[in-house]
């Protein structure tokens, strides 16, 4: 943080107010969270960044009411810029915060917090809907829709990525999940190329994109059959991609690794239809595992019902599945269930 908090000095200090440094801010906020919070924080931390708040923090005596008030009124305002600027850009954030904390509160915290970030690049394309943005990119090569790709929020490449010929979906996701740092050369280039003035890169630092992590995101949210071809063609071409992606994905029939407890929280937020459709083309593994974890008698509803439905079209079928996936990972984060990913053994105690 770039501006000063000014506040009273400790007591046997020299008359008048001391500025505090951001390295002093940042120690005092993190007091104010406490040990727990604190000690989370510093996983995400530089060894040399850790070393240096742990001196500042061992400096502070005690956090002044005024010094804590002002510390984490600053940390608030700059978290509530961050949010407006991710959602709609500078200038957006402005606008929203002029007419919350007035002009110069406003110039203010975007000054302090555009001094200290840099920009990440595509800010531009990040804005833009995605059926724009698809007309716009899908005649490029695979290799710079999968460096766009990356730089999306995961909703909106799902949809992206949906919507591309199934012939380059695969290799679009296979190029993805093994992009791991891009340098400012080529991300330079494929700026000029798409002819856009994106964000100016703040720095010659290598910017992270990608990665199995990015495409497991990107498939969790895309229709079934756009996942299950993708999933088949890398296995074809890169079983071992192939099978790295799977172990970190959820699907609908995984929903069989889930202990009794959570498949009963879940059934609690399903409609009934809805997993009367689900449950119309899995195999009776799936179907026991949800039988025995309902009563008899909503069992036999549950039968009824599917048996009533008749024939459906495996996209609505597929559709349900996956609306009871999404809360699935809803429940999953929120704490209320663990999810045991295929292929992993999760230690729950």
């Amino acid at each position: 943080m770039a501006t000063a908090v000014t506040a009273p000095r400790k007591p046997g200090g020299s008359s008048g107010k001391r500025q505090l440094t951001g390295k002093q801010k940042a120690a005092i906020f993190l007091v104010i969270l406490g040990p727990e919070v604190s000690s989370a924080i510093f996983k995400y931390l530089k060894e040399d960044e850790i070393e240096q708040l742990t001196f500042e923090i061992a400096r502070i005596d005690k956090v002044e009411p005024a010094e804590k008030e002002k510390v984490l009124k600053e940390f608030q305002e700059l978290m509530m810029a961050q949010e407006f600027i991710t959602q709609g850009g500078i200038d957006y954030a402005r606008e929203v915060l002029e007419k919350a904390l007035g002009s110069q509160k406003a110039a203010d915290v975007i000054n302090r917090l555009t001094s200290s970030i840099q920009s990440r690049p595509f800010d531009f394309v990040r804005r833009t809907d995605p059926a724009h943005l698809l007309n716009f990119i899908q005649s490029e090569h695979p290799q710079t829709i999968a460096m766009i790709l990356a730089y999306l929020e995961p909703q909106k490449a799902s949809m992206i990525i949906s919507a591309l010929p199934p012939e380059i979906q695969s290799d679009v996701a296979k190029r993805i999940a093994t992009m791991d740092r891009t340098s400012p050369d080529v991300l330079r280039e494929v700026e000029r190329v798409l002819e856009r003035k994106l964000s100016t890169l703040a720095s010659e630092d290598y910017t992270s994109a990608g990665g199995i992590d990015a495409i497991v995101e990107v498939l969790n949210l895309v229709d079934r059959q756009t996942e299950r071809t993708i999933i088949e063609d890398l296995e074809d071409e890169d079983p071992e991609l192939a099978e790295e992606i799977k172990k970190r994905m959820f699907v609908f029939e995984d929903i069989v690794l889930l202990d009794d407890r959570s498949i009963q929280k879940v059934l609690r937020e399903v409609d009934g239809q809805e997993l009367a459709r689900a449950l119309k083309a899995v195999d009776s593994e799936v179907q026991d595992k949800i039988y025995r974890n309902m009563s008899k008698r909503a069992a036999n509803l549950l039968k009824e019902d599917m048996d009533f439905m008749g024939p459906i079209r495996l996209k609505d079928v597929e559709e349900s599945q996956q609306k009871i996936v999404g809360i699935i990972r809803k429940l999953e984060e929120q704490g209320e269930i663990v999810v045991a990913r295929a292929g992993q053994d999760e230690i729950v105690v």
